[in-house]
C-alpha cells in the first residue's frame, strides 16, 4: 500500500494569540538543603534469579490509590484521567517509511527489562513503563528510566555499570529479596546537561511508603523531586542530592493546596493524609536556571489541583551549596479561561541560544485536550477529550534567579492550532511469541507466575498511545517546538499519530505573544506513532523520536527529521521490533482488580550535543518461545528479559 507524506502547514502571521498575564500570588519562595553525595557503585555480575515473591510493588493491593504503578489512571503516579476515545481525529494521509536511515550515525542497545529487574543484585521489582531521561555533554551520554541510571560515552560504550535508582539517591533498596524490607518508591526519571555550567542534573519523583510489616510498602504521604547534580562535568563522578518536598499539605516548607484525603478516617499509618503529589516531573533549562515541572493531584483523593513549576539558580546549583533558592509556581487556576495547567513541559535549548528577552525567558508548552485541562482545579468531571488550541508559557526575568531573591513573571499566551484528539490504544501484529500471557493462559503454568490459574482470558495487548499531553519541547533557532499524540484517522481507521508545533514567541511588556510558525500531522497507514520526542540544533533542523507498532511492525524506535521551514520528513526505524510487547500491565490476572491498561514509556527523550541530535525511545528488542521461557532460570530467555516484561530502549545519534 502506498505510504504518502500528509503535513498540515501553517506559517507565521496567520494565527492570532491570545495573552494571559499571570498573577504572582501563586509563587512559593524557600530554601532546600542539600541531602549528601552519592556514586555509582562498581559494576557487579548479572543476578541470575527468576521469579520472586513479590515482583510487583503493592501485587493485588485492594486500595489501587496506594498501587504504585494503578493501572486506572487515576490513583498511583504517571496519571491520567481521560479515558481511551475515538472519532476525535482528522482524515490524514500516511506518511512514507522510507528503506534507508542516512543520517544514523550510531545505534545501540540502551537499558531494558532484565538489566532494570536484576540490577543491585536482584533487589529491584519488576516495573513498566520504562520513561526514559537522556542527556548528553562532554562527551558521555546518561541514560535512565524506571527505575535504573547508566551512563555510556559517546561512542555507545558504557562509562559505568547499571545502577539502580534507590542506591544511586541514597536510598535502601526497592525490595531486599533477604528481609522482604522495602525502600521508598522512585519513579519518573528525567535529565539535562546544563550547557551554561556544564553540569549534568538529574532529577526523580520519590514517594515514601511504610517499609515492612502488615502495610509494607503501602504509601505514607511525603513525596519528593529529588535533584541530583554532578559534582564536575563528569558524571561518572560525584553527585550532590537535594530533595524537594512537593506534597504541598503545608509540611517541609511547602505551601498548603488543600488536597483531598480518602478514608473516614484515613488508615492510621499515612502520615500525610491531606498530600498531594508531584507527578510525571520533568526538566528544562535557560541560560539562567533550572525548570521543573509537575501534575499535582490529591495523593488520595481523585481531582486534579494543576501544574507546579519550580525554578532554580544554575549557577547556584552547580556550586553545590549547602542549600539552594527555590521559586514554585502554581498554575490551579491559571490556565485558559481559568483552567489549571497540565504538563507544561518545560524547553531544553540547544548550542547556546537562549533567550534574554525581558531579563532572561524560559519558554514551556501545554495542551488542553486532557481532562484535566478542562476541568476547574479539584473537580472531577469528563472533557471533550478533543482541543483546537496550544498555550505557549513564559517564566521571565530569570536573571534574578541569582539574586537570592527571585523576582519571576509567568505569561502564556493560547494559539488557535489544528484539532487533536486522545488516541486510541495501539494493537500490536496478530501473529508471534508472548510466552507470558501464553503461560497465564495454561493452567499448569499460571500458577508459576501467580500462583493460582488464571481466571481471565488473557490476550495480545494493545499500548496505551497517551493522551495528549505536551511531550518533549526544545527551544532552538528563536523558535519553540513540540509534539503530542493524537488520534488520525488514515484510510478510515482510527490510528495513534503524531501532532507537531513550531511557534515563534515574542515577549513585550512582561507579556508572551505566540505565533504558529509551522505544524503539521504524521501518520503511518496500518501502523501507530506514539510518544514524540523532539532534538533540535540551534540552526532550526532536528530529529522527532517515537515508536513505530502496528499491522505490520512489532513495537520499534522510530525517528524522523523535522525543518523548521518544510516539516517532518520520511518516517525512518532506528531499530526495528523483533517480538511482542509481553509485559505484566498488559495481563488481567497480573493487575486485577483494576482494569488493564497496558503501560508503554509514557516519555521518549531527545538531547542535543552541538550537531548531533541523541534519541531514545522504547522497542521491543528480544522475542522467544514458551518452551525457552520456561527453562531456568524461568523467565530469562537467556538474560533477554524478565518473567514480567520484555522491553528494550534504543539510544540511537544523527546528524540532521
Amino acid at each position: 500500500m502506498s505510504r504518502r507524506l500528509f503535513s498540515v502547514l501553517v506559517f507565521a502571521g496567520l494565527i492570532a494569540a491570545v495573552m494571559f498575564t499571570l498573577p504572582v500570588s501563586g509563587q512559593n519562595t524557600r530554601q532546600i538543603s542539600s541531602s549528601g553525595t552519592t556514586f555509582f557503585a562498581p559494576a557487579a555480575p548479572d543476578d541470575t534469579s527468576a521469579v520472586q515473591n513479590p515482583e510487583v510493588a503493592n501485587p493485588g493491593e485492594a486500595d489501587t490509590q496506594d498501587s504504585a504503578e494503578a493501572t486506572d489512571g487515576r490513583h498511583g503516579v504517571n496519571r491520567s484521567f481521560s479515558g481511551p476515545t475515538t472519532g476525535t481525529g482528522r482524515s490524514v494521509n500516511p506518511h512514507k517509511k522510507a528503506k534507508s536511515n542516512p543520517e544514523l550515525n550510531l545505534s545501540v542497545e540502551g537499558l531494558n527489562f532484565n538489566k532494570q529487574r536484576f540490577a543491585n543484585g536482584g533487589n529491584q521489582f519488576s516495573v513498566e513503563p520504562p520513561d526514559q531521561g537522556l542527556c548528553v555533554g562532554n562527551g558521555f551520554v546518561v541514560e535512565s528510566v524506571n527505575d535504573v541510571i547508566r551512563v555510556f560515552h559517546t561512542n555507545g560504550s558504557p562509562a559505568t555499570g547499571v545502577q539502580d535508582l534507590n542506591t544511586f539517591y541514597g536510598y535502601p533498596a526497592a525490595i531486599n529479596r533477604t528481609t522482604i524490607v522495602q525502600g521508598p518508591f522512585v519513579t519518573d526519571p528525567s535529565c539535562i546537561y546544563d550547557q551554561t555550567t556544564g553540569h549534568f542534573v538529574h532529577v526523580v519523583l520519590t514517594l515514601e511508603v511504610v517499609p515492612s510489616g502488615a502495610t509494607r510498602g503501602r504509601f505514607i504521604g511525603p513525596n519528593h523531586l529529588d535533584v541530583a547534580v554532578s559534582n564536575t562535568s563528569d558524571p561518572t563522578g560525584a553527585w550532590t542530592i537535594y530533595r524537594i518536598p512537593v506534597q504541598d499539605d503545608g509540611t517541609d516548607g511547602t505551601p498548603d493546596h488543600h488536597c483531598s484525603p480518602a478514608g473516614t478516617p484515613p488508615p492510621t499509618f499515612r502520615t500525610n493524609p491531606r498530600a498531594c503529589i508531584g507527578d510525571y516531573p520533568h526538566i528544562g533549562a535557560d541560560r539562567n536556571g533550572i525548570y521543573l515541572e509537575t501534575n499535582e493531584y490529591d495523593f488520595f483523593g481523585n481531582a486534579y489541583h494543576g501544574s507546579q513549576i519550580y525554578a532554580i539558580s544554575n549557577q547556584q546549583l552547580a556550586s553545590l551549596p549547602a542549600s539552594i533558592t527555590l521559586t514554585q509556581f502554581d498554575t490551579a487556576n491559571l490556565g485558559p479561561a481559568g483552567k489549571p495547567g497540565f504538563t507544561i513541559w518545560p524547553a531544553q535549548t540547544s548550542g547556546n541560544q537562549f533567550s534574554d528577552d525581558q531579563g532572561g525567558t524560559e519558554y514551556f508548552l501545554s495542551s488542553t485536550a486532557a481532562d484535566e485541562a478542562q476541568c476547574d482545579s479539584e473537580v472531577v468531571c469528563s472533557g471533550t477529550g478533543t482541543s483546537n488550541q496550544l498555550v505557549l508559557w513564559a517564566l521571565t526575568n530569570t536573571s534574578s534567579l541569582g539574586s537570592g531573591s527571585p523576582s519571576l513573571s509567568l505569561t502564556n499566551a493560547l494559539m488557535a492550532v489544528d484539532q487533536y484528539g486522545i488516541p486510541p490504544k495501539a494493537n500490536q501484529p496478530t501473529t508471534g511469541d508472548w510466552p507470558q500471557g501464553q503461560c497465564l493462559n495454561n493452567p499448569s503454568c499460571a500458577p508459576i507466575l501467580i500462583g493460582v490459574r488464571d481466571p481471565f482470558t488473557e490476550v495480545i495487548a494493545r499500548l496505551d498511545s497517551n493522551d495528549t499531553r505536551m511531550q518533549q519541547v526544545g527551544y532552538g533557532n528563536g523558535k519553540v517546538w513540540g509534539a503530542l499524540d493524537t488520534d488520525i484517522i488514515v484510510n478510515g481507521l482510527h490510528k495513534a499519530g503524531i501532532e507537531y508545533f513550531i511557534v515563534e514567541p515574542s515577549i513585550s511588556s512582561g507579556s508572551v505573544v505566540g505565533s504558529l510558525a509551522l505544524q503539521g500531522t504524521l501518520a503511518l497507514a496500518d501502523n501507530h506513532l506514539t510518544y514524540p520526542a523532539i532534538g533540535v540544533t540551534s540552526n532550526g533542523r532536528g530529529v522527532m523520536a517515537f515508536t513505530v507498532v502496528g499491522d505490520d511492525n512489532y513495537p520499534s524506535a522510530g525517528y524522523t527529521s523535522i525543518d523548521g521551514s518544510i516539516g517532518a520528513g520520511d518516517i525512518h526505524i532506528a531499530a526495528a521490533g523483533v517480538g511482542l510487547d509481553d509485559g505484566f500491565t498488559a495481563y488481567q490476572a497480573q493487575v486485577f482488580p483494576n482494569p488493564v491498561r497496558v503501560r508503554w514509556g509514557d516519555y521518549g527523550s531527545a538531547a542535543t550535543d552541538g550537531k548531533s541530535i541523541w534519541i531514545a525511545s522504547e522497542y521491543i528488542g528480544q522475542s522467544c518461545t514458551l518452551t525457552q521461557y520456561l527453562i531456568a532460570p524461568i523467565g530469562r530467555c537467556g538474560n533477554t528479559r524478565g518473567a514480567l516484561g520484555n522491553w528494550d530502549t534504543r539510544i540511537s545519534m544523527l546528524t540532521p
